[in-house]
């Protein structure tokens, strides 16, 4: 019974560690770009429901609908402003870059809030209900149904509209797409908008659970980039899959092997899964730009 229990409390953690990995797809999908400063985004996401809610005194639903307008701009601002203009540099003027950004967010919540942890306050109801034996609580069906939605949006952008046609050219060839009329540029700012704002929903539901601090994006972008080598990149899918696997292994050896497995389970997935399979579950091989 207990490994039931520990299997249904690692799926909730994994929808959330599937979520930063979807945000994190979305940009590499449309750019073969990898965020390494993505992690921090997503703390910011938490931080900006934090000053509209508290701060100003917002409801809830507002903040979070106005944070993620506030990092899909940011987004938008980082890839024209700063990532366009060495977009044909060297892949390593990108990582630099976006790690720059990122530590300079870290910066500016330090400065504002120093070491403190803060816990946002959940907008729903706390509560506990039982399948047989096995516990499952308001925040496990309020991010996965969260993340679940979200993942259904996705499906039918990147495979039913239009949009996901262009994507879909972009991503097989950037050249190619641009001689039939597409505005790669453009398209580009906007899919950057689109995962910074996928990471800051992520970011809030992360925050309603673990306590907030400046440092939380350095974790988390380490588990939405272990979700994503098991899935493989490129795929929706397989974020969603590898985040749920890495939520399940966490728990799993971290009850039955040793506490320590919590925390570099996913050190240890992304070194196999890069030695056994570098493409992942459902990943294709591409040219990848860090």
């Amino acid at each position: 019974m207990m490994l039931a229990q520990l299997v249904v409390s690692g799926i909730a953690a994994g929808m959330l560690y599937a979520l930063v990995a979807l945000s994190m797809t979305v940009v590499y999908r449309a750019t073969t770009v990898v965020n390494f400063g993505h992690g921090d985004m997503v703390a910011a996401g938490a931080y900006a429901v934090l000053v509209f809610a508290v701060g100003l005194g917002m409801p809830f639903a507002a903040a979070l609908v106005l944070a993620t307008v506030v990092l899909f701009l940011f987004g938008v601002l980082l890839q024209r402003v700063l990532l366009q203009p060495i977009i044909a540099g060297p892949h390593l003027s990108l990582a630099m870059m976006v790690l720059a950004v990122g530590f300079t967010l870290r910066g500016a919540e330090r400065l504002e809030w120093g070491n403190e942890v803060i816990n946002l306050a959940r907008p729903y109801p706390r509560g506990v209900f039982m399948l047989g034996s096995v516990v499952v609580t308001m925040d496990d069906l309020v991010i996965t149904g969260c993340v679940l939605a979200l993942l259904l949006v996705l499906f039918v952008v990147f495979h039913v509209t239009p949009i996901g046609r262009i994507i879909q050219a972009v991503f097989q060839t950037e050249r190619g797409a641009a001689l039939v009329g597409i505005n790669v540029r453009a398209f580009h700012a906007v899919m950057w908008g689109t995962g910074a704002a996928l990471g800051a929903i992520g970011g809030v539901l992360l925050a309603l659970i673990v306590p907030l601090t400046p440092d939380m994006g350095q974790w988390v972008l380490l588990q939405g980039f272990a979700a994503m080598t098991i899935g493989g990149f490129g795929s929706l899918y397989g974020a969603l899959v590898g985040g749920v696997l890495l939520g399940m292994m966490q728990n799993v050896l971290g009850f039955y092997v040793g506490t320590v497995f919590i925390d570099i389970t996913a050190y240890l997935v992304i070194i196999l899964v890069l030695l056994i399979r570098p493409n992942g579950l459902f990943g294709r091989r591409s040219t990848v730009r860090v």
